[in-house]
């Protein structure tokens, strides 16, 4: 089976955890042990997210440092984590992490609208002052405010047949992290960085589809999604086909486009998604755990907790 899974933020960087390179890396190790376990039976492509890495590195520089460049720099980073993380779980394998570009449209009406939270949490005072300083737009979130910058739709994956290589030559291969660095084309052809980040589920699920995937997992710090989040967050969403996804009423910046990716991916008949935690990895390709999004599901089927 191709399996495409995508690692959430908490996989390299906990909420209730300091943003270190050692409580990263202890992260990483985490994630590494549960997507080993699916490497070691299937050809697997990992994307993974970098919000909050991208927004420090962001404030570190001043704000001198253009966004295209940070998530690279964040892809790079995070993407040699895994890789030398997964390489020790996986003797004889390869293992490749690679820098991808990925396309969107310069007239993306993203660009004039920032949705896309990044960095840490700020105090009211203080998102004031990055405000005011920077000219950063930033929106309440988690008790807080933090950064919000364009999240352009991907279009294209540049790198998708230098994926495809590698993978058929059965490489674990780790790329499109943070969404990969978003990129337009000029009437030349050629390519220029612009300011924004990606959403990393929706360019796993492109990538995902392009590749023809069987399997696309979106994993995170909840077992599902759930009809009445957050509270009392009790009626866990088991199964539930693309068509019915419309009708839930999500977080935009948390779970939306997770479910927005894995409804896209499963309108296709034979393939599905799953979204769960990540501890529940090789459960959720099993369809026994999480939230499966499937064309040959009937109806929404709902596990009272």
């Amino acid at each position: 089976m191709r399996v495409v899974a995508a690692l959430g933020g908490n996989a390299v960087a906990r909420p209730d955890e300091p943003l270190d390179v050692e409580h990263q890396r202890a992260a990483v190790r985490r994630a590494a042990e549960a997507l080993a376990a699916i490497a070691s039976q299937h050809d697997l492509v990992v994307t993974h997210g970098n919000g909050p890495q991208v927004g420090l590195l962001a404030l570190q520089s001043g704000g001198t440092m253009p966004l295209d460049v940070l998530d690279a720099e964040t892809e790079g980073m995070i993407g040699y984590w895994i890789d030398q993380e997964l390489g020790n779980r996986l003797p004889g394998r390869e293992v490749a992490t690679l820098l991808t570009q990925v396309l969107v449209d310069p007239d993306d009406p993203a660009f004039a609208s920032p949705s896309k939270p990044i960095g840490p949490v700020y105090p009211e005072a203080e998102a004031r002052r990055l405000s005011d300083e920077r000219g950063w737009e930033l929106r309440e979130d988690r008790g807080g405010f933090r950064r919000v910058v364009p999240s352009p739709d991907p279009r294209e994956i540049r790198e998708l047949r230098t994926i495809e290589i590698l993978v058929n030559l059965g490489v674990v291969v780790i790329c499109a992290g943070g969404g990969g660095i978003p990129v337009v084309e000029d009437a030349s052809g050629a390519l220029h960085g612009v300011e924004a980040v990606i959403d990393k589920d929706l360019a796993t699920e492109l990538l995902a589809t392009r590749l023809g995937a069987d399997a696309l997992l979106l994993l995170t710090d909840v077992p599902g999604v759930y009809e009445d989040w957050p509270e009392p967050a009790r009626r866990l969403i088991r199964a539930i086909p693309p068509r019915e996804c419309d009708a839930l009423s999500l977080h935009p910046g948390t779970m939306g486009p997770k479910v927005r990716a894995a409804q896209r991916f499963a309108l296709t008949p034979g393939r599905f998604a799953a979204i769960g935690s990540l501890e529940d990895a090789e459960r959720l390709l099993r369809r026994e755990a999480g939230t499966v999004v499937s064309s040959d599901v009937a109806k929404r089927e709902v596990e009272e907790r």
